[in-house]
C-alpha cells in the first residue's frame, strides 16, 4: 500500500488530493496548521488519514512531526502555499510579505524534504514533488505578482538541485504547474476544478521515475518549460 504525505490539506487541491488518494486505499499523511475541520472534508475519521498540525515555515515543528513517525514514505508532495501580499509589484513591493511568501513557498518545500527524508529512505520507490506554477516560469515576462511569481521560480530552481543531489539515492524528485484552479487562490473563473487538478497530479506521482526526475510537468503530465 502506498503511504503519501501531503501539506496543506486543509482545503483546496490538498484536501482533494487526500480524499483521492484515501479512495485509492492509500495511507494518507496530511499537513496544516491547524486541524482539518471542514464537514465536507470527510477524511478527519478516516482510518488511513492522519492529520498532523504544524506551520511549515517552523521548521522546528516540521522535523518534531518528522520524528513522531516511524513508517516509510512513498510519495511526498509539497502543496502548501501562499499567493503574497496586496502590494507585489517591481515599483511597488510589501517587503515583509515577499520574505513571507519564500518562507511559505520556497524554503518550505526545501525544509519538509530534508526533515521527512529518512522516512523516503525507507520506501521501494520515494518520489517528492512540489506545487509550483507555471507562473515562476522565466520563459516569459510577465510581472504581475512578482513575489509569487519568484517564489516559484527560486522553488523551482531549489527542487531541480535536490533532484540531482537526490538521484544517487534513488529519490525522483519533480515540479509540477497545479493549472489555473477553482481554489480559493485561483477564483472561480479559473480553468479546472479541484478535483481535476488533484487527479492530475496523483497521476504524475504514481508514473514519476528517476527517468523523470529534475523535471517540470503541468497537472496533465506534458512538460514545461523551466
Amino acid at each position: 500500500m502506498t503511504t503519501i504525505l501531503i501539506t496543506g490539506t486543509n482545503r483546496g487541491i490538498g484536501l482533494e488530493m487526500a480524499n483521492q488518494a484515501l479512495a485509492k486505499g492509500w495511507t494518507v499523511y496530511g499537513s496544516a496548521r491547524a486541524p482539518v475541520t471542514d464537514p465536507d472534508a470527510h477524511i478527519c475519521h478516516h482510518p488511513n488519514f492522519h492529520d498532523l498540525q504544524f506551520d511549515v515555515t517552523d521548521h522546528a515543528a516540521v522535523r518534531t512531526a518528522a520524528e513522531a513517525i516511524d513508517a516509510p514514505i512513498d510519495i511526498l508532495i509539497n502543496n502548501a502555499g501562499i499567493i503574497g501580499p496586496a502590494r507585489q509589484s517591481t515599483l511597488d513591493m510589501d517587503f515583509d510579505g515577499f520574505a513571507e511568501t519564500l518562507a511559505v513557498n520556497t524554503l518550505a518545500p526545501l525544509a519538509v524534504a530534508q526533515a521527512f527524508l529518512p522516512h523516503l529512505k525507507l520506501s521501494s520507490r520515494p518520489r517528492i514533488l512540489t506545487v509550483s506554477s507555471w507562473m515562476g516560469s522565466l520563459s516569459h515576462a510577465k510581472s504581475d505578482r512578482i513575489a509569487y511569481r519568484a517564489s516559484k521560480a527560486a522553488v523551482n530552481k531549489v527542487m531541480q538541485g535536490l533532484a540531482t543531489d537526490l538521484a544517487p539515492m534513488g529519490i525522483a524528485v519533480a515540479n509540477l504547474h497545479p493549472g489555473w484552479v477553482q481554489t480559493d487562490m485561483g477564483g472561480a473563473a479559473a480553468d479546472i476544478d479541484p478535483a481535476t487538478s488533484a487527479g492530475g497530479i496523483l497521476k504524475i506521482a504514481e508514473g514519476l521515475t528517476l527517468e523523470g526526475t529534475g523535471k517540470f510537468y503541468n497537472w496533465d503530465g506534458s512538460a514545461l518549460e523551466w
